[in-house]
């Protein structure tokens, strides 16, 4: 009986760990996908990007609409590297910097934390631009 209770345990470390390893944008695109459920929309994740939630500012406040270009941060003014990894291929190259940069930047734009889907959804649409 002590087995099966360790087996969650275990399925739980190895799907972190899965995630965690995570080094390309393609490779982040799919956990997201999977965690979403659904798959992911390209033309969804420009128009939630470059969208107003409520709140100040949009992703495209500091990004630009064109993320194969430099922005600008909206309060600071210090310049942004593109955020497209086709533009920039040290974007999304590690996925605790992923995590951490779409957990700060969706409470600024959302005022909490974004799904799997929405950030399957602009991943989707980040790799789609430039190409």
């Amino acid at each position: 009986m002590k087995t099966l209770k360790f087996v969650p345990i275990c399925l739980s470390a190895l799907l972190l760990a899965t995630t965690a390893h995570a080094t390309t944008a393609s490779e982040q695109l799919a956990g997201y996908t999977r965690e979403a459920g659904a798959a992911a929309d390209a033309a969804r994740g420009q128009q939630f990007f470059t969208q107003r939630h409520g709140r100040e500012w949009s992703c495209s406040s500091c990004h630009t609409s064109r993320p194969t270009t430099e922005g600008q941060h909206a309060s600071t003014g210090k310049t942004i590297a593109p955020l497209a990894p086709g533009a920039n291929p040290q974007r999304f190259s590690d996925a605790a910097k992923t995590e951490k940069w779409f957990r700060r930047n969706c409470k600024d734009v959302l005022g909490r934390e974004c799904s799997a889907g929405e950030k399957a959804d602009v991943l989707a649409w980040l790799l789609s631009a430039g190409r």
